[in-house]
Order: structure tokens, then C-alpha cells, then sequence
């Protein structure tokens, strides 16, 4: 084992510890939740599926993973009320996972958001968020002065990730992030997130990684994404033909089915949800049982083949 992982376990098991010694808050019986906000991947807009975004729900409190376009209003139809925004976790900066994050924390403020919400990932994070104040300012001051608002800037509090290790904990979670491999978009990271019940990780984009297998291990739930080799061709084809770096890159900056189950299997993680569909919007792939069929071979546990909206208890 190496150092950085017994240094990456101590640190998670210590905030573990922390969360079971603290005592229990009113209303702490509700149960856990991941609710995955949106299962599509890709850039391109899709009538099937949203964006990529999750949220996990901790005694009342939502922790979002990821910010595709329409990511608040996917909360909205999911029963989450955006003022309950805690943190906000973004694994990298393609625009399907980052597109909505200013977004998410305008509308949770214009909601009436009033307490601070953390938010972190890798940079120029905190620069996005310094130019999409700017972009918002003037709709901001007009409100603060008019309807007694609080100041939004004042309420994001955002971080630029330097590094594997714990980012964030508070009474209800501690979160975990490790570098993967996705390509040219670099760095990007998979986050785990640890409550005194269970811990969820989300692989982020990723090709089969090695960082990844250690950070899921003993995980209960791992929410992977996942590409299909032979639809990345047929996307190639229907958007831009003989355009080889597009499909070079779906291919080789993701992760096929197989290699999913053996990240799974490798991790001894109890359950797998597959998320972030390569390709989605085509009918012909939008079928539950291909997935399963291509992930079972690798995989022994329970395999779940995500949806938009879907809620899983741990």
C-alpha cells in the first residue's frame, strides 16, 4: 500500500470518526440520499437526459457534484430546495459538468439563499467565479439594493483543489478528491464523500484509473461514468464526419463498460451506478440492458443503470 494512500485512508477515516462522535441534530434521522440530477454526457444538447450533475443529501443539506446546464432546475424537480446548498464539487471544467455552476448559486440565492455555500474544484475555479459575479453584477446590486438581499459574492466561498486529499468536511460529510486521468483536461478529479452511514464516490470523467480504484475502495456506492466504443463511432459519424480527433477523443478519455465492472470489482465497492451515457439521445444505446449486459461480466455486485431523477438510499 502506498503512503499516499494510508495518508488519504487515515485522513478519511479520522473525519469518519469525528462524524459519529458528534451528537445528533434534530432532524438527523432523514435518510441518505444520492440523487443523480443528470446522466447525460457530452456537450451537445439532449432531449433524453440532462447534463451531468448529482446530489447528495445529508440530514437536510445537499452537497452537488458537478453543474450541467439546468442543473437547479433538475433540483426543483427533484424536491431539493436550493437553499439547502451546501457545497459544490466539480470534477473538471468541460462545459457539460461546469456549465450551470454560477447558475446553480444565482438561483439559490434568488431563492433565497442566505447562508455560505463552499464550492471546489480544480482551477481556475475561483477565477470562474470572480468573472461570473462580474457577469451578474449589475442583476446582484440592483436586488441587494431593492429587495434587501444579501450580497452573493459574500456567500461563495470557492477553492482551487492543489492536490489529492480531504477538501471539505463539515458535521455531516468529509470529502475526499484524487486526480484521474481524462485526457488533455487536466487536472481533473473523482471525489469520494464520507457520512457517518455510508460514502458515495463519483468518478468524474475518467479513462480506468488506478487513483480511482483506491479512492472507491470498500466505497458503498460508486457513481461511474461509462462509454460505449462502438457509439462513440456512430456520434463521430452523425455530427461530424471523418472528424477522427472527436471519436480518438470519446474513446480514449472515458471508460468502456468493461473497464467500469474492474474498477468496480478492484475497489469492492457494494454497489455500481452507471451515469454520464456515451452516447445518450441515440435510442439504439438508450437501453438498460446493453450497459448490463457489457458490465456484468466484470462486476459481481449490484449494478444500477443511472437515470435522470434517480434516488438511491445508503
Amino acid at each position: 500500500m502506498t503512503s499516499r494512500l494510508i495518508s488519504r485512508r487515515l485522513a478519511i477515516a479520522v473525519g469518519i470518526a469525528a462524524l459519529w462522535a458528534a451528537p445528533p441534530l434534530p432532524g438527523q434521522e432523514r435518510p441518505h440520499r444520492l440523487v443523480l440530477l443528470g446522466t447525460g454526457g457530452g456537450p451537445a444538447v439532449k432531449a433524453s437526459r440532462a447534463q451531468p450533475a448529482n446530489a447528495v443529501v445529508v440530514n437536510g443539506a445537499v452537497y452537488v457534484v458537478d453543474a450541467g446546464d439546468g442543473v437547479a432546475r433538475q433540483m426543483a424537480l427533484a424536491g431539493l430546495p436550493v437553499v439547502d446548498l451546501r457545497a459544490v464539487f466539480i470534477t473538471h471544467h468541460h462545459s457539460d459538468h461546469n456549465a450551470d455552476y454560477g447558475t446553480l448559486l444565482l438561483r439559490a440565492w434568488a431563492s433565497g439563499l442566505r447562508r455560505p455555500v463552499a464550492t471546489y474544484g480544480p482551477p481556475p475555479l475561483e477565477h470562474i467565479t470572480r468573472s461570473y459575479l462580474e457577469y451578474v453584477d449589475w442583476d446582484v446590486r440592483l436586488r441587494v439594493a431593492d429587495e434587501g438581499r444579501p450580497v452573493l459574492g459574500e456567500l461563495i466561498q470557492a477553492h482551487d483543489i492543489a492536490g489529492d486529499g480531504v477538501v471539505y468536511r463539515d458535521e455531516n460529510v468529509v470529502v475526499t478528491a484524487a486526480e484521474v486521468p481524462h485526457g488533455a483536461a487536466a487536472p481533473s478529479y473523482a471525489y469520494r464523500i464520507d457520512t457517518a452511514r455510508g460514502s458515495v464516490v463519483f468518478s468524474g470523467d475518467t479513462t480506468m484509473s488506478d487513483a480511482l480504484v483506491e479512492l472507491a475502495a470498500g466505497a458503498d456506492v460508486l457513481v461511474h461514468e461509462v462509454v460505449s466504443v462502438e457509439g462513440a463511432r456512430v456520434i463521430g459519424e452523425r455530427l461530424d464526419p471523418g472528424n477522427e480527433a472527436l471519436v480518438r477523443h470519446i474513446i480514449e478519455a472515458h471508460t468502456p463498460p468493461g473497464d467500469v465492472g474492474r474498477v468496480a470489482a478492484r475497489a469492492g465497492v457494494a454497489r455500481l451506478v452507471l451515469t454520464h451515457f456515451v452516447p445518450s439521445g441515440l435510442p439504439e444505446f438508450d437501453r438498460p440492458e446493453l450497459w448490463l449486459e457489457a458490465v456484468r461480466p466484470h462486476f459481481a455486485g449490484e449494478i444500477i443503470v443511472g437515470r435522470d431523477l434517480l434516488e438511491i438510499a445508503f
